[in-house]
């Protein structure tokens, strides 16, 4: 185990004793092996069928780790019970044979995190992740071998096999069926459709065996659209990547058909969905990510993720859950810093609408055993031919699942409808039975009602309300059902004799028949009805809500029992134990709280609640609510760079453009290479500096590869401009200015690239390879041949800054000096307000000391804002505390928003704030900054400050 040992609990007090958000003590460590198996319906963890309800996160994507115990937390609260984690070979590899599993990159402590907040783990190692990361999760350095990728080929496999060494004997640790953590599936490779290829078949096989050599024991499964599903290299099971809206934001209105997964279903497996479309990327110059999540909203996840339910899916994984920034250089070409994706949990790690909707959805399937194994059935009769019914049934309960969408499920048209149900030999020709009503579907709605439900000491023959969940609480069952505001509600439930009924708040009426009790309502707010009596065994509370009202209830399971709780912002935990019932979570505005639990004492954080006790049972209380967050105006100063402009700077000391072979699928038009990559410059800014005798040059043809629309070349000779090229195509004659060149000796030419991220290799075609920086320079007019040297992040693969990685630092002036960095000595800079006009072009760099005094006990999201008008010509990088979280391009955008981590982000101290500036043009500089206050709110959570270097002369 790392750091200690213990039993896995999922779900027990003793993973969920995390108040104040620290992790719990842990118990002895008593190794228990668990069963993973699995049939065509279901998972089924030490023999109980288990439906997963995974969110995508990415670890590499949030660099703070007290962090990701909040994102797991919340995702937890959401009613996920697992999630899904790709591991970069990339972030943790920065030169051949060299790992880091530290800090920031501890997947360890990640792995033991999941296990304590009760999340199961589906672990995605790759080697290939795609992910919209650096080189789809390749480490830069492989961009030097000239392999076949994501293929047999032995010198490819040698280096693969080197990764998942490492990874595997992490997640080896963190296993369920060991006993000692909550990894319970192990997916082999990623989105590889290539099962009609010998080779392919065999490297997947090879993967495999080399997972169990590792220790693996799990099952193997795969996102590959069932092309491993028997054979060489097949998988336990092998599921489906699908994202039916596409990645066009532009048009969030515009919706593509409900897909059926029930044709995808394969014989003795069960129906997965991996990768399931939770939001959409964004790429540079595009809509921006607030349309991605118009376009993947609320409603999109009541019609797609309920047809997956309604198909059969038992394991549904959306991507994302929460996307997170693409900090440093990790983004791909295409995209942009952000990876908010349009997610349930927003960059700044906010709730988006969707997250409510995801919420309803996950602790229906949490709660309602039979549907972890159903069969297709016969539909019910509708009265309206707008409307369709997809049915299931489970064969051992009887329990009925019936889907109501359009039957176009892209219409925005509201229509009613009735169904004529047969439930337990017992006829319902007109459902709902009340006079005057009708089931009422919204545009691009769908609805999941129960049929034949054993709920608690009743059955529920019907309800045309949802139910969101239910639990056995304090000698009670409690029922939470909900429908959209204003719209009539109908709930049957069978007894032998007629109930006692009481309406304890709202208006529900009631109807006594032939063994059935029916209950009648208009959804808002929330009505609660306790029905008890003869035929009971206990008494069952009915909390029937609207939408909204729904989504404040939230749900724990602890060893004594569950717990429901109305309101607060957000409830990251219960333990429930000796009648002591300790919740720790988060409030904002609004402190209001109510709390159904068997316990006698409820502390909040830590602090003892004093309360009323409801006619519902329940304990009511105001909790303390979250204080003003007060946020600096910036001081800015800036100072101007890039000495390698100069004729007479020495650059003696950089890396010589010599090789004349390269492993670049980008073929040298002339020699020698002087692809950054072949001399292990990797990412950022990549400067070249080329010296020539005049033989009577005129000009030069430069042409370069930054990757993107978001691409840029400048170039000077002998320190005048001589010009810049943006966008994707960067390939340029420049005419040498009069008097320019030095007649009779050398002439320096400095050029100034970008490299905005390699190609993801999807089609295994080593797009990986593609070059990067300078890729051909030729003079006008002269013969004589240009001598290149060139210069990317300092100490290139051999990383100076070991804590921040491979992937933080660029190779500006600024960045190689420290300028970057805290503790930086800047005194001597020019005081400067912004917006500032830069009179030349170049780089200029902006530093501003934020001094934070944010109130304790709370967690605030923070983020910095950037206004300016798009036709000024720069492009920004962005330092908080020597991390670089986010590159701006002024004309391209559409991102002006930076999230800052807390833990990057000193809530209480002192932020260095440093902004390199890249003046393509005259008339560039840098617009106003501010910071925002995203969110914040009285919290458990703890944040410890994420280790941040400063400067250091000499270093």
């Amino acid at each position: 185990m790392a750091k200690w040992a213990r039993p896995l609990l999922l779900g027990s007090a003793a993973l969920l004793a995390a108040p104040c958000g620290a992790a719990p003590t842990p118990p002895a460590f008593v190794a228990t092996r668990h069963r993973i198996d699995m049939d065509g319906y279901s998972f089924k963890l030490d023999g109980k069928r288990v439906y997963i309800w995974s969110g995508e996160f990415h670890p590499y994507r949030l660099p703070s780790p007290d962090l990701w115990r909040d994102i797991l937390q919340k995702m937890k609260a959401a009613g996920f019970n697992a999630t899904s984690i790709y591991f970069s070979w990339g972030y943790h590899s920065p030169a051949q044979g060299v790992y880091d599993f530290t800090g920031v990159r501890d997947m360890d402590r990640l792995l033991d995190i999941a296990a304590e907040e009760g999340v199961y783990v589906i672990a995605r190692p790759g080697p290939y992740i795609n992910a919209e990361v650096d080189s789809g999760g390749f480490p830069l350095w492989l961009t030097r071998h000239a392999v076949r990728n994501r293929s047999d080929d032995p010198a490819y496999l040698t280096l693969a096999d080197e990764w998942m060494a490492k990874i595997d004997a992490i997640i080896a640790r963190h296993q369920y069926s060991d006993g000692r953590g909550s990894v319970i599936a192990y997916q082999v490779e990623n989105e590889y459709y290539r099962g009609d290829q010998p080779s392919a078949r065999a490297y997947m096989e090879h993967l495999k065996a080399q997972a169990t050599a590792h220790g693996i024991t799990v099952p193997f499964i795969g996102n590959h659209d069932a092309n491993f599903v028997s054979g060489t290299g097949a998988l336990k099971v092998d599921g489906w990547d699908y994202y039916p809206q596409g990645f066009d934001c532009s048009h969030p209105d515009v919706w593509k058909p409900v897909p059926d997964m029930a044709i995808k279903r394969v014989p003795d497996q069960p129906l997965i969905t991996p990768e399931f479309q939770g939001g959409a990327f964004d790429p540079w110059g595009g809509p921006g990510y607030p349309k991605c999540a118009t376009l993947i909203n609320d409603r999109f996840a009541s019609v797609f993720y309920k047809q997956n339910i309604a198909a059969g899916a038992t394991l549904q994984n959306f991507y994302m859950v929460y996307g997170g920034t693409s900090w440093g250089w990790q983004a791909i070409p295409q995209n942009y810093t952000s990876y908010d994706y349009g997610a349930a949990i927003t960059e700044g790690r906010q709730f988006d609408a969707k997250y409510a909707e995801d919420k309803r959805i996950g602790y229906f399937t949490q709660a309602v055993a039979p549907l972890t194994m159903t069969v297709g059935a016969r539909s019910a009769r509708l009265d309206n031919k707008a409307v369709v019914d997809i049915a299931r049934r489970n064969p051992e309960t009887d329990t009925q699942f019936h889907y109501l969408r359009h039957a176009d499920s892209t219409t925005n048209a509201v229509d009613n409808v009735h169904l004529d149900l047969s439930i337990a030999g017992r006829r319902y020709k007109r459902v709902p039975q009340a006079p005057d009503t009708a089931i009422t579907l919204n545009g691009r709605q769908g609805k999941i009602l129960l049929a034949g439900y054993a709920l608690g000491p009743t059955t529920l023959v019907y309800s045309t309300s949802e139910l969101m969940t239910h639990a056995s609480i304090a000698g009670r069952e409690v029922a939470l059902v909900y429908g959209d505001a204003g719209q009539p509600g109908e709930t049957v439930l069978r007894a032998a004799t007629r109930p006692t009924v009481e309406v304890l708040d709202g208006t529900v009426a009631q109807d006594w028949s032939d063994g059935d009790l029916r209950l009648n309502y208009t959804h808002g707010g929330i009505a609660r009805v306790r029905v008890s009596g003869a035929g009971f065994t206990r008494p069952l509370l009915l909390l029937i809500a609207d939408k909204d009202a729904a989504a404040t209830f939230w749900r724990r399971d602890t060893a004594a029992g569950a717990v429901l709780v109305r309101g607060t912002h957000l409830l990251r935990g219960a333990v429930l134990a000796g009648g002591t019932l300790d919740l720790s979570g988060d409030t904002g505005s609004d402190g209001s709280f109510e709390v159904f639990a068997d316990a006698g004492t409820i502390r909040w954080n830590g602090v003892a609640i004093h309360g009323r006790t409801t006619p519902s049972g329940s304990i009511a209380a105001t909790l303390p609510i979250a204080q003003p967050v007060r946020l600096p105006a910036l001081a800015w100063q800036m100072h101007e760079e890039a000495p390698e402009i100069e004729f007479g700077f020495d650059d003696s000391g950089w890396t010589r453009a010599d090789r004349t072979v390269t492993a670049s699928i980008t073929k040298p038009e002339a020699l020698p290479v002087l692809f950054a990559d072949d001399y292990g410059f990797h990412t950022g800014n990549i400067w070249y500096r080329g010296h020539f005798q005049a033989n009577g040059a005129t000009g030069i043809t430069l042409k370069a590869i930054s990757g993107g629309k978001a691409g840029a070349v400048s170039a000077w000779l002998n320190g005048q401009f001589l010009g810049s090229i943006k966008g994707e195509t960067l390939e340029k004659t420049f005419a040498f200015p009069a008097g320019a060149v030095k007649a009779g000796g050398d002439n320096v030419l400095s050029v100034l690239t970008v490299n905005m991220g390699h190609e993801e290799d999807y089609d295994d075609g080593s797009e990986n390879r593609t070059a990067r920086g300078l890729t051909f320079a030729t003079l006008s007019g002269g013969t004589g041949p240009i001598m290149w040297r060139l210069q990317g992040v300092r100490g290139g693969e051999a990383l100076v800054d070991t804590v921040r990685g491979p992937m933080n630092n660029g190779g500006l002036f600024g960045e190689r000096s420290g300028w970057s960095l805290p503790g930086f000595p800047d005194r001597g800079w020019q005081p400067v307000s912004l917006p500032a006009s830069a009179t030349k072009p170049g780089v200029t760099w902006y530093r501003s000391t934020a001094r934070l005094a944010l109130p304790k006990g709370q967690d605030s999201s923070i983020a910095l804002d950037i206004t300016d008008d798009a036709a000024r010509p720069y492009r920004a990088t962005l330092f908080v505390n020597g991390w670089q979280m986010g590159n701006y391009v002024s004309q391209l955008g559409p991102q002006h928003r930076f999230p800052i981590p807390t833990g990057i982000l000193n809530s209480n101290g002192a932020n260095t704030i440093a902004i390199a500036v890249w003046n393509t043009e005259a008339g560039g500089g840098l617009g106003r900054v501010s910071l925002v206050d995203l969110g914040s709110y009285r919290s458990s959570l703890r944040v410890a400050m994420v280790p941040s270097p400063g400067y250091k002369a000499g270093r």
